[in-house]
């Protein structure tokens, strides 16, 4: 029973309703576990996104990019089997669902995030995955 309060306090996020989300989230942990050209990825936006594949996964890659490039710590991220999500995972696909609708609260977010103040070039690059993913027909909502 401790194991599974402990897992519950790491991992304390389900894993998204939305199929588009978990595409990301498969495709982010695989990017910050394995490096920016994973297979793995690749593959899976692939099997996804059909020919209309290669938008999604360079802004993909750029977003990752620029996480890893802006933040002043590190951003946790779970295995790519596991069934729930850490914090950080979490904010990441809820910035994404919102960078176009919600803008202000998406910033925010970001900010929290990175644990700096000046994002607009990661926000920037969010809004650019939704805007692909939206274009597929595949929004990615939260």
């Amino acid at each position: 029973m401790t194991d599974v309060r402990t897992a519950t306090a790491v991992l304390p996020h389900a894993l998204p309703e939305c199929e588009n989300a978990r595409i990301v989230l498969f495709a982010m942990r695989r990017m910050g576990a394995n490096g920016l050209a994973d297979a793995r990825a690749a593959h899976t936006l692939l099997t996804a996104f059909g020919q209309g594949f290669r938008r999604p996964l360079v802004l993909l890659r750029a977003l990752m990019a620029d996480l890893a490039g802006t933040s002043s710590g590190t951003i946790a991220i779970a295995p790519c089997c596991c069934a729930r999500m850490t914090p950080a995972e979490a904010a990441m696909l809820t910035i994404i669902a919102r960078v176009e609708i919600a803008p202000d609260a998406a910033r925010l977010l970001m900010a929290d995030l990175l644990g700096v103040r000046r994002v607009d070039g990661v926000l920037a690059s969010a809004a650019a995955v939704a805007a692909a993913f939206a274009d597929e027909g595949r929004p990615v909502t939260a």
